[in-house]
C-alpha cells in the first residue's frame, strides 16, 4: 500500500512553517494517541504514521529532500549528500518528546520547560489590621516581614566566594532525565541536581548552597485612604529572594479594618445609632453627633420621631478608594424608654398616658386592626 503524503497526514500545506508543523503534529498526536482510542484498532498505526511524517518534516534538510524527491528520499537509495536518511519510521522517541509535555503535563514530578537554574522566589502574604480612623485618613505603617533574602556571602549563587554553579553532568543542565519504558518515555526530575540543572561543588558556608538566607525586614507601607477589609496591596519584588539568583517574589498586604465603637461601615457609608429620650423624640430638637474625622455635627430631630428614623449627613462618610469623593453618614434614632422612675415621674407618666389617647396614631391603628380581627373570628 502506497504511503500517504506527509503533508496530508499532518493536515497542512507545503508552505507550512515550522511552528505550524509542530502545532499540527501536537494536535494529531493528541487525537490519535492509543491510550485515548482504545476502541479504535487503527489508532496505533495512524499515530505512528503521524510521528513518521513529523520526523521527516521537522528537520529542514529532510523536509527539503522530501519536497524534491517525495518518499523516494527515504528509501535508502539517496546519498547523505542529497539530504536522505535511512529508516522508514524515524526516531519515534525523539518526535514523541516534542509532544510529551502537552500530553502528560508535569508527569512524575517533571517540570515543563526544561531546566530550572534560577527559581523565582515565593510570594508572601501579610495580614495588616488598621483602625477605621486610619482607613479614613490614610496612613503609613512599618511592618516586620520574616523572609528569605539573597545571601551576601555568595551574591545569591549558592557557591563559595560567588563562583558560578556548574552544569549537572547527569541531566546535562536540563533538570530532568528520561527513560524508555516500552511504548512510553518516562520523564523524571534529575536526582543529582533536584531539577535545578546545575550543581554547586563548593557550597557557600553561609547559606548552604541555597543562595539565600532567612532574615526579618522592616518595610514602610503607605495605606491609601478608603481601604476596606479585603483590600489587597501588592509590593512588587518584596517577597522571597529567588533560588540562586532567580527573581524575587512579591509581597501582598491584605487589609483588615477593625470594628469601631461608634460607627458601622457599609462600603463608603457610615451608620451611627444615636439614643434620644422619649421627650426629645416627641418634642423634637437638636442633638450633637460625632463624625469620623473627629468633628461634630448638629442634627435636627423632627417632633414625633420614632425609633429607626434615619437622617443623612452628606459627605460625612468614608473616602472612596481611588475614586474621589466621600460617602454619607446616616444617623439612626433609638428612642429610649426611661428606667428607674421615681414615684413622681410614674404619677406624671400615668397622667400623661390618660391624656394621650389621640397622640399615638400607630398604636391606635394597630389595636383597631386587632379588634377587627377578633370580631371577624367571632362571626
Amino acid at each position: 500500500m502506497a504511503k500517504r503524503d506527509y503533508y496530508e497526514v499532518l493536515g497542512v500545506g507545503k508552505a507550512a512553517s515550522a511552528d505550524e508543523l509542530k502545532k499540527a503534529y501536537r494536535q494529531k498526536a493528541k487525537e490519535l494517541h492509543p491510550d485515548r482510542n482504545g476502541d479504535n484498532p487503527k489508532a496505533e498505526e495512524q499515530f505512528k504514521e503521524v510521528n513518521e511524517a513529523y520526523e521527516a518534516l521537522k528537520d529542514p534538510n529532510k523536509k527539503a529532500a522530501y519536497d524534491r524527491f517525495g518518499h523516494a528520499a527515504f528509501d535508502g537509495g539517496m546519498s547523505a549528500r542529497q539530504g536522505g536518511f535511512s529508516g522508514g519510521q524515524g526516531d519515534f522517541a525523539s518526535a514523541f518528546s516534542d509532544v510529551f509535555d502537552d500530553l502528560f503535563g508535569d508527569f512524575m514530578g517533571g517540570q515543563r520547560g526544561g531546566r530550572q537554574r534560577a527559581a523565582r522566589g515565593s510570594d508572601l502574604r501579610y495580614n495588616l489590621r488598621v483602625t477605621l480612623e486610619d482607613a479614613y485618613t490614610g496612613s503609613e505603617k512599618t511592618i516586620s516581614v520574616p523572609t528569605a533574602v539573597a545571601c551576601g556571602g555568595c551574591n545569591g549563587t549558592g557557591a563559595e566566594s560567588g563562583a558560578e554553579p556548574q552544569t549537572c553532568p547527569t541531566c546535562a543542565g536540563m533538570g530532568k532525565v528520561r527513560a524508555q519504558q516500552g511504548f512510553f518515555t518516562v520523564e523524571r526530575t534529575c536526582p543529582t541536581c533536584s531539577g535545578m540543572g546545575q550543581i554547586v561543588k563548593n557550597p557557600c558556608k553561609k547559606c548552604g548552597g541555597a543562595g539565600r538566607v532567612e532574615k526579618e525586614r522592616s518595610l514602610s507601607i503607605n495605606i491609601p485612604a478608603g481601604v476596606e477589609t479585603g483590600t489587597k496591596i501588592r509590593l512588587a519584588g518584596e517577597g522571597e529572594a529567588g533560588l540562586r539568583g532567580g527573581p524575587t517574589g512579591d509581597l501582598y498586604i491584605f487589609m483588615e479594618v477593625q470594628a469601631h465603637p461608634l460607627f458601622e461601615r457599609e462600603g463608603p457609608h457610615l451608620f451611627c445609632r444615636v439614643p434620644v429620650s422619649m421627650a426629645s423624640a416627641a418634642l423634637g430638637g437638636d442633638i450633637e453627633v460625632p463624625t469620623i474625622d473627629g468633628g461634630r455635627s448638629r442634627v435636627k430631630i423632627p417632633a414625633g420621631s420614632q425609633s429607626g428614623r434615619q437622617m443623612r449627613l452628606r459627605g460625612k462618610g468614608m473616602p472612596v478608594l481611588r475614586g474621589g469623593g466621600h460617602g454619607d453618614m446616616l444617623i439612626e434614632l433609638a428612642v429610649e424608654t426611661p428606667v428607674n422612675l421615681t414615684s413622681r415621674q410614674k404619677e406624671m407618666l400615668r397622667e400623661f398616658d390618660n391624656l394621650s389617647e389621640d397622640n399615638n396614631p400607630e398604636s391606635s391603628s394597630f389595636f383597631s386592626k386587632v379588634r377587627s380581627f377578633w370580631d371577624s373570628m367571632k362571626s
